[in-house]
């Protein structure tokens, strides 16, 4: 590779002033021209662009350093600059919104914590061991949260010591903290579900039928573009889903005639959108300038589109934003009341029925690991313990015999 941009260097550009494609295409004419072999040509082409885009990498001018902040000789911290610096570190991490947001009201009730019990100088909470410990114990004895709810406030606290503080969490990252029971989740019979879809109609009962039919999660759905439905190899690609991992999982074939209507009314929406000047749906990380027109284009356009315009909270632009989670768990809560189910049932219920249902129905559980985007199989193995009270009871051997 070395080699070839050597040659590549040695060559003069072919006139002045010319531009780096224009000089790799007559490097390339060159080599031609001597007769090398084509994989030789190809092998240097890619040599030269990834030669060109090192040096583009180093021109480029070096982006702002993250917001640095440290404790005070009395290890306090000023709470409006930690925030700030927890939210620029996560956005630079690609950590998701919502975390982002999770994690930002995490630590404010930690500063909170330390302003009323009396934990703070000059009005600025102390940051300690100590304190950190002390906040996690009153989440537990005082408020009773669930332990679900302690270690997320854990993970907020923590990520603000060590990513952000660059703070020695040694012993923090010890500290005992509440283990979740077992619990098995809420299943829905086969004749439950029917029941539950007859109940709703329009584009909830669409998207409630896409949750269960390909076991996605509620912001997988909402969150769904129009290129990662592929009817011809009946596939959903859910993109950057949970731990920011792609995978693709099924489209129920009953549901492709429905889903073809549907994006033919959302393709209405699309061109008023185009024709308002709306600016593009949000792109994912770095897309926006990767690809800068993609975000107006039809192939990258929600398929669960909102009905109203609303204000991107990172961009501050004004844009056509997803329909919300909210939308279609007030439908199947509403649903599941008139259908008179006696379970609590939530969007993710539909969710934990896909995998049920596969399992007594015969599905590998592997696949239906990847279906359901767990990383482990330990994850999905929680649902052969609900399947198996749906199986028909074995029947002994000795009663097969004919």
């Amino acid at each position: 590779m070395v080699g070839w941009v050597r040659r590549f260097l040695a060559l003069a550009p072919p006139v002045a002033n010319a531009t780096a494609e224009e000089c790799l295409q007559a490097y390339l004419r060159a080599l031609e021209a001597e007769r090398y072999e084509d994989w030789q040509v190809e092998q240097a082409r890619m040599a030269v662009t990834a030669w060109q885009g090192w040096r583009r990498a180093q021109a480029a001018p070096v982006p702002a350093p993250a917001v640095k902040l440290s404790l005070g000789a009395d290890s306090t911290v000023d709470p409006g600059r930690a925030l700030d610096a927890l939210s620029e570190t996560m956005r630079v991490r690609h950590y998701s919104y919502r975390t982002e947001q999770t994690y930002l009201d995490w630590v404010r009730r930690f500063f909170d914590y330390l302003d009323s019990a009396g934990q703070a100088a000059n009005g600025r909470p102390v940051l300690t061991e100590e304190t950190f410990q002390n906040f996690i114990t009153h989440l537990a004895t005082r408020l009773h949260v669930a332990a679900s709810t302690q270690n997320q406030a854990f993970a907020s606290v923590l990520f603000l010591y060590r990513d952000v503080l660059g703070l020695e969490v040694g012993r923090l990252e010890s500290t005992v903290r509440a283990k979740r029971g077992e619990r098995l989740p809420t299943v829905l019979s086969v004749e439950e579900v029917r029941s539950l879809f007859d109940k709703m109609e329009g584009t909830p009962r669409l998207m409630a039928e896409l949750i269960y039919g390909g076991g996605l999660r509620v912001m997988e759905c909402c969150r769904l573009r129009v290129k990662d439905v592929d009817f011809g190899m009946n596939q959903l690609m859910v993109r950057g889903g949970k731990g920011d991992k792609d995978r693709s999982t099924l489209l129920p074939e009953r549901l492709k005639p429905a889903l073809k209507r549907h994006l033919e009314r959302v393709r209405g929406l699309y061109e008023q959108d185009r024709a308002g000047k709306v600016a593009g749906v949000h792109m994912p990380d770095a897309l926006e300038r990767k690809l800068p027109r993609a975000s107006t284009e039809w192939a990258w356009f929600w398929a669960f589109p909102s009905r109203e315009l609303s204000v991107d909270p990172r961009a501050n632009v004004v844009r056509r934003h997803h329909a919300s989670d909210s939308f279609i768990q007030r439908a199947v809560s509403d649903a599941a009341r008139k259908a008179a189910i006696g379970k609590r049932v939530t969007v993710h219920t539909l969710r934990h029925s896909f995998a049920t249902h596969l399992l007594v129905n015969g599905v590998d559980i592997r696949q239906v690991q990847e279906l359901l985007g767990h990383a482990h199989v330990e994850t999905t193995m929680i649902y052969t313990h609900v399947a198996k009270g749906l199986r028909a009871p074995p029947q002994s051997p000795l009663d097969l015999l004919k």
